[in-house]
């Protein structure tokens, strides 16, 4: 089968996943000591608690870690990994906040401020519709724009690009867009949904923890909100991503919490798809206290994110905040997704990556299949699969020899 679909719930999983990786680890051994109570606890359906997810992360041996995620990651995909054809215009680097960790927000009077007007939006969308199924939008929070300016700029962008879904604006911008319009985040999702909007990303999580958000961004929502605005969209039929920014100054305890939160939520609302850890950029921003991330604990991250979250089916490996070559080895660690085409970005490049963004679907298949993967393109919602089947390459044309 090259082609298939599935519900929004299941988003592409084994519906008897819980029942393979039972029998997966029945059949396994060589488990140490330290893990092997985690191991009766996986078999056995039960969720991990925060205690045995510090177990994780002080297990010395990185590799026991990754293979047991990867019990869990085969069990729900096999060895599928999932990418889309997608690309980031983010509307404006205007932002009344001054997130620490921040290097894209400009105050309105910056020389490099920008804000697209509905026509540019589509002009710069219209540079990559005809190779892309979905545009990714997010940006600051601009201080003019409330619910109705996005309502047109999205029925406008469904009337151009009827193809497209539109997977757009954080928490912190429903949060912002329902103050300006005197609308509850029910109402202000309503709306956006009837004008084109197809899903959530689920940037802003950073860590759910309001001690951390008072330092590194106040003024945000709170951890509180961010779960309820989520809830909200969940409720008014809008899928959701949800994501974890670490190595900034939070303790292991706090990330662990934080996957607990959403992984309960999840159970809740059954919104979320896909989980997102990624790991704080230091250059040109503003918190020099950050902790860094290796790419050791990055892996580790990965792998206990696929171990800790039961609920969300997929786990992305964010190969434009990590690159390429650790995206590939998280594919081994939990991973199953590496997002996808993106073609621009313009937040994490600000931020320090140097991941390439010219990277099409032929690319990308080949780094799936270097880490001994499927590649599998979905659409936006984790409803639509098929095998991507790379293009035979064209054959050159040889002059004929002239024979003497």
């Amino acid at each position: 089968m090259s082609a298939w679909t599935s519900s929004r719930v299941d988003a592409g999983s084994n519906t008897d996943w819980q029942q393979r990786l039972t029998d997966a680890l029945a059949h396994s051994n060589g488990w140490s000591t330290t893990i092997q109570p985690l191991v009766n606890r996986l078999a056995g359906s039960e969720p991990l608690s925060l205690e045995d997810g510090m177990v994780l992360y002080t297990h010395p041996n990185l590799n026991e870690v990754g293979r047991l995620a990867h019990f869990v990651r085969t069990a729900r995909f096999e060895n599928k990994a999932f990418f889309n054809s997608n690309v980031h215009v983010n509307q404006t680097n205007v932002c009344v906040l001054a997130c620490k960790f921040c290097a894209f927000r400009r105050s309105k009077r910056a020389k490099d401020a920008y804000a697209m007007d509905i026509e540019a939006y589509l002009e710069d969308l219209a540079q990559y519709a005809e190779h892309v199924d979905e545009v990714h939008s997010v940006g600051g929070l601009h201080p003019d724009w409330g619910v109705e300016h996005y309502e047109d700029l999205f029925r406008a962008t469904r009337k151009a690009f009827p193809h497209i879904t539109i997977k757009a604006l954080t928490a912190v911008e429903i949060k912002h867009l329902s103050q300006l319009s005197n609308l509850d985040y029910g109402q202000t999702l309503a709306r956006l949904k009837d004008a084109g909007l197809g899903s959530l990303p689920g940037g802003g999580a950073e860590i759910l923890d309001d001690d951390v958000r008072a330092i590194i961004c106040n003024g945000k929502e709170s951890s509180q909100e961010y779960l309820d605005i989520h809830r909200a969209a969940h409720s008014v039929g809008l899928s959701t991503n949800c994501t974890m920014l670490f190595g900034t100054i939070e303790t292991l305890e706090q990330r662990l919490q934080h996957m607990i939160s959403l992984r309960e939520l999840a159970s809740e609302t059954k919104g979320f798809q896909c989980f997102v850890p990624y790991p704080f950029l230091p250059d040109d921003t503003r918190l020099p206290e950050a902790q860094l991330a290796t790419g050791s604990e990055i892996l580790r991250t990965i792998a206990i994110s696929r171990l800790m979250i039961h609920s969300i089916p997929h786990i992305k490996a964010y190969r434009m905040n990590i690159g390429d070559e650790l995206a590939e080895l998280a594919l081994q660690f939990g991973a199953d997704d590496i997002d996808g085409t993106v073609q621009k970005e313009s937040i994490m490049h600000l931020a320090g990556s140097t991941t390439p963004l010219d990277h099409d679907r032929f690319q990308l298949a080949r780094l799936i299949k270097d880490a001994g993967c499927i590649p599998i393109q979905r659409n936006t919602t984790y409803e639509s699969f098929e095998i991507y089947v790379p293009p035979e390459p064209k054959r050159r044309k040889r002059l004929k020899v002239v024979q003497e």
